[in-house]
């Protein structure tokens, strides 16, 4: 069986609330999914990161970087939280990405860890779904000058800190003022974040496949205050009025302490992720099973 991808890295999930206990079951496991790389007949290229905190020594090993400069695939063993760090960082390469599912639900993340021997072989022959996710670009602006920018694949997230009571944001979508939200905060999501904090925040379900994103409250002061669908809005704009304290968030990764009158922009990002699934994928079968919907009956 030929091989379309014949540069393969490796990238895994090391950290933990124990991450020490953590470790040797990451080794091994990482080695395991490496060498059975290797058995295809694949180059294999360790990410750095995963290597200093595993050990591991049986690979070449290289950062993210060159990772996206050489690698013809990448395969991310994890949950969603590590497959969304990793592809916002490949994002600008274009590698594609192949998530084994080490975590919980696992919406991106897709190949149960008990199958990636029998998936695997024929994805990496070119039998495969290609599935590409668009990112936001994020910024907080403080009197004009911007002092922090991010990418986000999931959500731009605005919200109160531990400690404080509402915040009140002033919400403008391609220069129109919308409302003025007193709430816990607001999300500002892709199709892709649709199924995680927006989801839990009685946000709406998005198609992969749709231009749009879904503007969120957290907990309105307001009832009336509903999420909205956004037809592919160019820019958001959410300015932090009133208040003790609050946070913008992206992918709940990184975070920046925000001052009163910032403004935290959101704008497509000009990137995309490009995730591979099993051959026979499709976004609502993914739904059902992580969902838990009714199946039909057979």
């Amino acid at each position: 069986m030929s091989l379309k991808f014949a540069h393969v890295a490796l990238v895994g999930k090391y950290q933990g609330p124990t991450a020490k206990a953590a470790t040797e079951p990451a080794r091994g496991l990482l080695t395991q999914i490496g060498e059975f790389l290797r058995r295809q007949g694949c180059a294999v290229t360790l990410d750095d990161n995963t290597a200093k905190a595993t050990g591991i020594t049986e690979f070449d090993v290289t950062d993210v970087e060159s990772i996206g400069a050489h690698a013809d695939l990448c395969v991310v063993v994890g949950g969603d939280g590590t497959m969304l760090g990793v592809g916002r960082q490949l994002a600008r390469s274009g590698v594609p990405l192949i998530g084994i599912n080490q975590g919980r639900l696992g919406f991106i993340t897709d190949i149960p860890l008990e199958d990636y021997q029998d998936v695997l072989p024929d994805m990496l022959a070119g039998a495969y779904e290609e599935d590409r996710r668009t990112l936001m670009e994020g910024r907080v602006e403080r009197e004009g000058a911007c002092i922090f920018d991010a990418f986000a694949m999931n959500e731009v997230v605005v919200n109160r800190g531990s400690t404080s009571g509402m915040i009140e944001l002033r919400v403008q979508v391609d220069g129109r003022f919308v409302a003025n939200y007193r709430a816990d905060g607001i999300i500002v999501a892709t199709p892709t974040g649709s199924t995680a904090y927006a989801l839990s925040a009685g946000g709406p379900l998005l198609h992969p496949e749709l231009r749009g994103w879904a503007l969120v409250p957290i907990s309105p002061h307001t009832l009336s205050n509903r999420p909205i669908v956004l037809a592919d809005p160019a820019q958001i704009d959410i300015e932090y009025i009133s208040g003790r304290d609050a946070n913008a968030s992206f992918d709940m990764q990184s975070l920046m302490s925000l001052h009163l009158r910032d403004r935290i922009v959101v704008r497509h990002c000009d990137y995309q992720a490009r995730f591979l699934h099993p051959k026979g994928w499709n976004y609502f079968n993914t739904l059902r099973q992580k969902l838990h919907w009714n199946h039909e009956n057979d």
